[in-house]
């Protein structure tokens, strides 16, 4: 495995790829979990180079956000890298990927404004700003992101679709602990009754995907929601019904697959999670026979 510390680095390394060698690329922010171990295998079963880079991006904190103390075992991460058989790893500093006098940034559009946006204000301007770059430089025909993440995944799609990027985007399924719950880097900040707490956020997906109209999908989501609500350690940000593409809000009696996603502030730890939901399709109702005009 091969480690790229800067821009020259990386440029010099990817041009060792060998020609006709399909390159595939996970982006993260380090503190690497089997979620990303599950991207790392999906890449290396798709392509013949896999590159993962390393980079907590500070233009997707807000001021009063978790940049300074997010989790970076770098090393621990290379190890984890080396053991999966990633090919190259790319660890740049914040000053190599955004210079001074840097200007121009990517704005997510209206997308990017609504539930998670709204939360944390230029957060997916600043993820499509970072991840823009990294294709640029990384050049892969594949980049895999994870579905714990929808709203960021379907920014990242509509970019590449929007600015004509030579690059095939795909999600990988969400990876979830034993007893359900989501795995991410920031778990390590939950203490063992905070993490027993957040739980209810999958908890609360689970049963609302067993149902088959939106309507007892959100009954059966705020049943477990609204409880868990009680616990002064849980503050519920958002549950809302989307449509995965867009991430506009769907109606309440639509039918077909609906996205159900939701966020939740656990003892000062913003999670967030969503579920698929099968919706039954609406029944038309009858059509009302005419009756005869009068002569």
């Amino acid at each position: 495995m091969r480690v790229a510390r800067s821009i020259g680095e990386l440029t010099g390394l990817r041009a060792e790829v060998p020609a006709g060698h399909r390159v595939g690329f996970v982006p993260t922010m380090g503190a690497l979990h089997a979620g990303h171990a599950s991207l790392v295998e999906q890449a290396r079963a798709l392509t013949e180079t896999v590159v993962v880079s390393i980079f907590v991006n500070p233009l997707q904190f807000g001021p009063n956000e978790d940049y300074a103390r997010y989790p970076r075992p770098l090393e621990t991460d290379l190890e984890r890298c080396a053991d999966l058989g990633v090919d190259l790893v790319f660890v740049p500093s914040v000053n190599d990927l955004y210079p001074s006098g840097r200007q121009v940034s990517v704005s997510a559009g209206t997308m990017g404004t609504v539930l998670e946006g709204a939360a944390r204000p230029g957060h997916f301007d600043g993820v499509l700003t970072v991840v823009l770059k990294l294709l640029n430089l990384v050049r892969p025909q594949v980049a895999l992101f994870g579905r714990k993440d929808a709203q960021q995944l379907a920014c990242v799609q509509r970019m590449v679709v929007d600015l004509n990027l030579d690059v095939r985007v795909l999600g990988g399924e969400t990876v979830r602990e034993p007893d359900g719950l989501a795995l991410s880097s920031r778990n390590v900040f939950l203490s063992p009754t905070e993490r027993a707490l957040a739980i209810d956020l999958a908890t609360a997906l689970e049963r609302a995907a067993a149902q088959d109209t939106l309507t007892t999908a959100l009954g059966a989501a705020h049943a477990v929601l609204d409880r868990a609500g009680l616990d002064p350690d849980f503050d519920l940000d958002y549950l809302a019904a989307v449509n995965p593409e867009t991430f506009a809000e769907v109606a309440s009696d639509a039918g077909g697959e609906v996205l159900l996603v939701a966020a939740a502030v656990v003892g000062g730890t913003r999670l967030i999670d969503n579920a698929t939901l099968h919706l039954r399709e609406p029944v038309d109702p009858p059509a009302v026979p005419r009756l005869p005009s009068p002569r």
